[in-house]
């Protein structure tokens, strides 16, 4: 059976619990077994992390130890899935570039708070977003240093709010993108400010659909061996 670790914590203002709730619900649906803690105790074994299938970060503003990201990083350098949004997952352990390497970006601002109406735009034909349309959002406006070589697939414009990275001109901002770690695949969303936001609608289906694509990380990498993407020495 699949199986999955969802870990929350962290800033109390994202809610932790209410959005872990919301992805152990969109797995159990799906018959994914959940392992659901409050606790990053569980970076700390190395073995067990390898026996889950998808591992699910919900922690904004936290510390993580160079020993448990590694932990993470080569669990899913062979094979499992990670996955995750808001600042759960790419606002998770500023102090720590190789968490930032493993999930494509990491948060610098929202310009304008809370609140702020723009538009999601859907920039693939990807499965993952396949039939959903565009849709406007009245909630934080990410802004992500992110990573090139992202897969994405959908994008918001950068000029909704005035601010001091305007005379730089507006952008379209990846909100929505898969990424390779070895073997493991990866899937975040920069929306979910709040549970409600992901709660239903397009959001929350582009979520499911990342989520189960994630999960189904060690599946796809079934035969393949991470030593073709290991070179010799320490890279970060």
């Amino acid at each position: 059976m699949t199986k999955a670790l969802i870990t929350w914590g962290g800033w109390d203002g994202h809610e932790p619990d209410k959005v872990a709730a919301i992805f152990d619900q969109i797995l159990a649906d799906a018959g994914i077994e959940t392992v659901v803690t409050d606790s990053l105790d569980c970076f700390d074994d190395a073995e067990q992390l390898r026996t889950y299938d998808l591992i699910v970060p919900v922690w904004t503003m936290s510390e993580i130890t160079r020993e448990a990201a590694t932990n993470v990083s080569e669990a899913v350098a062979h094979g499992t899935g990670m996955a995750g949004c808001h600042g759960g997952m790419c606002d998770a352990f500023r102090g720590s570039p190789l968490w930032q390497f493993i999930t494509g970006a990491n948060w610098v601002a929202h310009p304008g708070g809370d609140g702020v109406k723009h538009r999601i735009t859907i920039t693939s034909n990807d499965p993952l977003v396949a039939g959903i349309d565009d849709f406007d959002v009245e909630t934080e406006q990410y802004y992500l240093h992110v990573d090139p070589a992202n897969n994405v697939l959908a994008t918001s414009r950068t000029d909704v709010v005035t601010w001091y990275h305007s005379p730089n001109g507006a952008v379209e901002m990846p909100v929505a993108w898969t990424r390779a770690w070895g073997l493991g695949r990866v899937y975040y969303n920069s929306l979910g400010h709040q549970a409600n936001v992901i709660a239903g609608g397009p959001a929350h289906e582009m979520l499911r659909r990342g989520l189960l694509w994630a999960a189904q990380s060690k599946t796809a990498a079934r035969g393949q061996d991470v030593s073709q993407f290991q070179s010799p020495g320490n890279h970060w």
